[in-house]
């Protein structure tokens, strides 16, 4: 994808929208396409976190791995939603698990690159945490009404 259109598909997703261009274009520069098949991690709860991930096409489910039985569906993320945010805070650890749920495409950002140019500049750096708690407190929530939905017992709160 040329650099054109990534910012264009980062100036079009919710969490980007009036971020000022240059913002964009530093986001851009750490930023490669990326497919990923039907059924396939993108990543696991409890691994190493490096990159953000953009979803250009496809659907993306975001996971809690269960102890026993079937892992917990928190969201099921379709087209210029962001996923992954424990590139940010350290120990730097996934959350989640991310799998396909179809044949998809990503922007795949260097975490780690990002994350020093919010280190060496403040104002960037402020921009992105802003948007990024937002992300935070989205997949969190998400997680909380899914987990009341299938792990409490009935009648509490």
């Amino acid at each position: 994808m040329a650099s054109k259109d990534i910012k264009q598909v980062l100036s079009d997703a919710p969490l980007f929208q009036g971020m000022s261009a240059e913002y964009v274009e530093r986001l851009a520069a750490h930023a490669s396409e990326k497919t990923v098949e039907d059924g396939t991690c993108l990543f696991r709860s409890g691994d190493p976190a490096k990159h953000f991930y953009l979803l250009i096409e496809g659907e993306i489910s975001i996971e809690i791995p269960a102890v026993s039985g079937p892992k917990l569906q928190v969201q099921r993320l379709t087209p210029v939603r962001v996923l992954g945010w424990s590139w940010l805070l350290a120990p730097f650890k996934w959350s989640f698990n991310a799998r396909a749920e179809v044949d998809s495409r990503v922007l795949e950002f260097d975490g780690e690159s990002v994350l020093e140019e919010c280190e060496s500049d403040p104002a960037f750096g402020y921009e992105v945490i802003k948007r990024f708690s937002g992300l935070m407190a989205e997949r969190l929530d998400a997680a909380h009404k899914k987990m009341m939905e299938q792990w409490s017992p009935a009648g509490f709160a």
